[in-house]
């Protein structure tokens, strides 16, 4: 039986630039140790990212960039492409269409949506799964998730984007309750945001005829070419389907956007222990 190695994999992406930075640092003479110093890291920090056995962060990208980019825009241009490489294969062909879209519906029955999760809140749901993952794994992805985010500031064109939660995953905690918390408190904030639009469907919402989620959770995409794909994930599987029906119905059975933040205050206000 093969052992596992705690260690992040480098993409194909992660390989190219690894090499690429190599080439740089020879060109401009320069050693490990003197790039690694000039850019805040350890020489073995460089070796490890050079080898590919520790894939090259955002972060490390962005100072790889100041250091030996020459002004070319290669490490910058890249980061984008080394994110997507750090997704899970199931993901990575949504995560294309996210970051272009206009409009964005998600609904979301067991979890807060990736896109609104705190740090704390996602390492405790990628951290938490089994088979265990090694820590810098888990940290690899909780940084691509948080790179999510630049979709709320993104600008020419901005993009609208409105989450459906199930009132459960609001009183779900993953963590501790001080995680919980907070992650309640972020949600607040961000339903604050002029393009941001949050609702909660009642746990009661079954007692009544009909329930428009009942099919389980999606998200709906509006690119720039004003397609439409829905997205879900079945059994760590991805189903990409074009031409989706709306998910209108479901914001009509849901509080309003004003109800629902009251709500989400509401429960972050809480004392727990």
């Amino acid at each position: 039986m093969a052992r596992a190695e705690n260690k992040a994999e480098a993409g194909s992406t992660a390989q190219l630039l690894a090499a690429l930075a190599k080439a740089f640092r020879e060109q401009q003479e320069l050693t490990q140790e003197e790039l690694g110093k000039r850019i805040g890291y350890t020489g073995s920090a460089i070796s490890a990212m050079e080898t590919g056995a520790q894939p090259a962060s955002d972060t490390m990208l962005a100072k790889l960039e100041e250091a030996i980019g020459g002004g070319l825009g290669i490490f910058e241009k890249a980061r984008r492409f080394v994110l997507l490489d750090k997704y899970p294969a199931q993901f990575k062909n949504f995560a294309l269409v996210e970051q272009e879209a206009v409009t964005l519906s998600s609904y979301q029955t067991f979890v807060v949506d990736g896109l609104f999760q705190t740090p704390e809140y996602a390492r405790a749901l990628i951290g938490g799964g089994f088979p265990k993952l090694p820590e810098e794994k888990v940290e690899e992805l909780v940084e691509a998730r948080m790179a999510r985010r630049a979709l709320f500031d993104r600008v020419d064109p901005s993009a609208m984007i409105e989450v459906i939660l199930e009132e459960s995953v609001l009183r779900r905690p993953f963590g501790s309750w001080g995680v919980m918390r907070d992650q309640l408190r972020s949600l607040a904030e961000d339903a604050e945001r002029d393009n941001v639009s949050i609702h909660v469907l009642p746990s009661d919402r079954g007692l009544r005829a009909g329930h428009a989620g009942a099919r389980g959770d999606m998200q709906l995409v509006e690119t720039k070419e004003h397609h439409r794909l829905v997205y879900m994930e079945i059994e760590d599987e991805s189903v990409l389907v074009s031409d989706p029906a709306k998910v209108a119905r479901l914001r009509t059975q849901a509080l309003s956007s004003d109800d629902s933040l009251s709500l989400i205050r509401k429960l972050a206000g809480e004392e727990r222990t």
